[in-house]
């Protein structure tokens, strides 16, 4: 039986890991594990450890961060699977293999920066990111697809109605799926947009988990509320929801910024919207070049599946030209898909476990 741990920082990280959990199950001989870091806040730990407990995986917790880092070690696990690199060096043993799953593929420069030498298997969503990593110099890549998105292709109509009936959606309307990031944020800007767009529309905002978790960013959150609360046909989801896999199966268009949503949003190819509206600090502002530094601009440039909004005004139109053409971009969604995505298959987690069961 070989010992496997995911190191979650995040709750927003699980949905990475659980179709790698599910397929482990499924091929047997493993015994599995989450831990979360004791100095997150405690009600993000409390979620976290609270959706394990359901799914019946195991959990290493303790008071003390000290105590848990040496309760990982001592418990020598053969694979430690993480989603940043963290403090990855403090729990891994010289004989586990280090796995980087990395928890998200937006268009920030952090997913080229966040990168230790102790990784021995690092997970690469598309082939086009795979040859720019190599071409960076990094050895220890596998071609796996994105393990987040391995669910799209075994969802079936009832889950989708289960979603539906559980959110109390007006079925009636189309949906809207609201997924913006934490900071730069579309949020400030649009969030009024979305009381307008209900009266037609039905609007579901997935918050960033910063926007709850973070006292920096809870404003956002704040705001979602008051703004759900006058609403009829705006679905706020709380904190608790961690999963955006079955609200996208469920809404006919997608608006971010630039999220990593924008590429998860492809397998079903429909509209993606992308709001360029974004709220910079003053020190961003000022110093702009600051802000682009933290951007992957050649990966923003290649946006050309998105209908771009500029200015909040222009949202209600492209979203109403968006649900009545969906199908006016469905070669360029496709096209994406491919390029940044890799294969149509759902077997993301099936390649990286092999990958991994071929170091042991």
């Amino acid at each position: 039986m070989k010992k496997i741990l995911f190191e979650t920082h995040h709750l927003y990280y699980l949905p990475n890991f659980i179709p790698i959990i599910e397929a482990l199950r499924s091929r047997g001989g493993y015994d599995i594990y989450v831990s979360m870091p004791q100095y997150m806040q405690e009600r993000e730990r409390k979620l976290c450890y609270g959706a394990c407990s359901s799914m019946e995986i195991q959990i290493i917790n303790a008071d003390l961060e000290a105590t848990r880092i040496e309760e990982i070690k001592s418990a020598n696990f053969d694979v430690i699977v993480v989603g940043n690199v963290g403090q990855l060096r403090k729990i891994v043993s010289e004989s586990t293999i280090a796995v980087m799953v990395y928890h998200g593929i937006g268009l920030k420069q952090s997913y080229y920066n966040d990168i230790d030498q102790r990784i021995d298997i690092r997970a690469v969503e598309s082939e086009a990111r795979y040859n720019k990593l190599k071409d960076q110099g990094h050895q220890n890549l596998v071609l796996t697809g994105y393990t987040k998105l391995d669910p799209f292709f075994s969802y079936n109509d009832q889950e989708k109605n289960n979603t539906k009936t559980k959110l109390g959606i007006n079925s009636d309307l189309p949906t809207l799926l609201y997924a913006p990031t934490f900071y730069p944020t579309s949020f400030d800007k649009l969030a009024i947009e979305f009381e307008f767009l209900s009266t037609e529309f039905n609007v579901i905002i997935k918050l960033h988990n910063f926007s709850w978790f973070q006292s920096r960013y809870a404003y956002q959150s704040v705001l979602a509320k008051e703004i759900a609360s006058r609403s009829e046909n705006v679905y706020l989801l709380d904190n608790s929801v961690y999963n955006i896999i079955p609200y996208y199966m469920i809404s006919d268009i997608l608006i971010s910024d630039i999220s990593s949503t924008i590429f998860e949003f492809l397998p079903l190819d429909r509209p993606i919207i992308q709001a360029e509206c974004l709220s910079l600090r003053m020190r961003h502002r000022i110093f702009k070049r600051r802000f682009l530094k933290k951007l992957d601009i050649p990966r923003m440039q290649a946006l050309d599946f998105v209908y771009k909004v500029e200015n909040p005004s222009e949202l209600f139109r492209s979203v109403s030209f968006a649900c009545d053409y969906p199908e006016e971009m469905s070669r360029l969604r496709l096209e994406a898909h491919d390029y940044f995505l890799y294969k149509r298959d759902g077997n993301a987690s099936v390649r990286l476990i092999n990958e991994i069961e071929k170091r042991f």
